[in-house]
């Protein structure tokens, strides 16, 4: 994909966000990563002592823990990540907040590198952006999962 290029079928969120970390210079990158750091919210009390019953995403060094749930056939994703790792719960707000509300089948078409459009590959390390990707794989496998459940 080109840096330029926007993948078609983001879920409108998503898309707003890629479209917002485009308009930003480098620095202003980061700046923005930062400020959706904060932007994620605490887990509901409901999962906070239930991460056994969340995915773990275990390729990302820090724990990052995930779950889905299912209102009216859209999506709600809750993301634990620790305070300490900001680039981390970052893209775990990108990912929830572009995320929210949209159907399982939505999330299954996002194509795996999307914040390619973001310019994130000029602030991040590989490293970094492999964390993201593995971040939405968990939540792809989350959506299928609840697409299964409707089909059952």
């Amino acid at each position: 994909m080109a840096v330029s290029d926007i993948p078609a079928g983001l879920p409108p969120r998503l898309r707003a966000i890629v479209e917002e970390f485009r308009a930003a210079d480098r620095a202003e990158k980061l700046e923005l990563l930062l400020e959706y750091a904060d932007r994620l919210p605490p887990l509901p009390e409901r999962w906070r002592d239930n991460r056994a019953a969340m995915e773990q995403v275990h390729e990302c060094a820090t724990p990052v823990y995930a779950t889905a749930e299912s209102h009216e056939g859209r999506l709600i994703f809750h993301i634990d990540v620790p305070e300490e790792s900001p680039t981390v719960r970052g893209y775990a707000a990108i990912l929830r907040e572009g995320l929210e509300g949209a159907a399982p089948e939505m999330v299954l078409a996002i194509p795996g590198d999307f914040f390619y459009a973001m310019g994130l590959q000029h602030v991040l390390s590989p490293q970094r952006l492999n964390g993201i990707s593995y971040l939405l794989a968990y939540l792809k496998r989350l959506a299928a999962r609840e697409l299964a459940k409707r089909n059952m």
